[in-house]
């Protein structure tokens, strides 16, 4: 399934056209993608979901056209007896802040069009290297399979590090080839496995995993204001600054959200209005 795809079934389970996703995940991975309803399309775009985490299996011995299992098969090479310091080595040197060269069936736009629609024309593609931070990289069990070697392995990085490439790159420096065999996102951001919900469990139970006020809360710092305030910024005024950094959450006294703020000078300037007047 695509990130549209499961737009699409949310719709027809929530019975509403008003559905969103933030950022997305690749068809071959499993796990978190956060999905705003209703008001909360609203917050989608201020969103700080700078910050992944993914438990992914890794296949060395053999590279593929698109760096994972999906691809077809460019080389192969005995990789059963590379030895385990060799691995750990390359895993250490893929961690921390690295330039990476995207996939090649990436997102990523090349002169306006994403380099994954250039290679199904038929077209060959040069990504540059970008800066990417890999905070965390650990090889959680190590299997030997015939003439492949597999990782199970934790990521934590960057918004725009790419799992996949990482198990290209490892393969390449180890010289026996490697692709991504398997891929699961476990957090994007403030949002993890333990508050999402399956499409199964929504088509059996449909609602949200959390409401606007409990979004709101875990993803950005709070602030509370009186009710005449309340009743300002619904109006969509300025308030006095709340002297906190970047976007916050401001809530009113009966404890519901009433806007996404930021603070610029001396005054709070409504970024989004979730609870207009009325």
């Amino acid at each position: 399934m695509t990130s549209h795809d499961v737009v699409a079934r949310v719709r027809r389970i929530l019975g509403t056209r008003k559905v969103g996703h933030a950022g997305t995940l690749d068809p071959m991975a499993t796990g978190v993608l956060v999905l705003g309803v209703e008001r909360a399309t609203k917050l989608l775009g201020h969103l700080a979901l700078d910050s992944k985490a993914y438990l992914s299996t890794i296949r060395l011995g053999a590279s593929t056209t698109t760096d994972d299992a999906e691809g077809e098969t460019l080389a192969t090479a005995d990789a059963s007896a590379v030895p385990e310091d060799a691995i750990r080595a390359g895993v250490a040197a893929l961690t921390g802040e690295i330039d990476q060269v995207p996939s090649a069936v990436s997102a990523v736009k090349i002169d306006g069009k994403r380099a994954y629609a250039r290679v199904r024309a038929g077209e060959t593609v040069d990504i540059p290297a970008r800066p990417v931070t890999v905070h965390r990289f650990d090889i959680l069990a190590i299997r030997r399979e015939g003439e492949t070697t597999e990782l199970d392995v934790m990521v934590e990085c960057s918004s725009g590090t790419y799992v996949r490439a990482l198990a290209r790159d490892l393969g390449a420096a180890l010289g026996v080839g490697g692709h991504l065999a398997a891929l699961r996102r476990t957090r994007v951001g403030p949002f993890d496995l333990r508050v999402a919900r399956t499409l199964p469990q929504l088509e059996e139970a449909p609602g949200l995993s959390l409401d606007l006020d409990a979004a709101v809360s875990t993803a950005f710092p709070r602030r509370e204001i009186a009710p005449r305030e309340a009743v300002a910024l619904s109006h969509g005024q300025r308030l006095p600054a709340g002297g906190l950094t970047g976007t916050y959450g401001v809530f009113g006294p009966d404890g519901h959200v009433v806007a996404l703020a930021k603070d610029e000078g001396a005054v709070a300037k409504a970024l989004v209005v979730l609870t207009p007047a009325g």
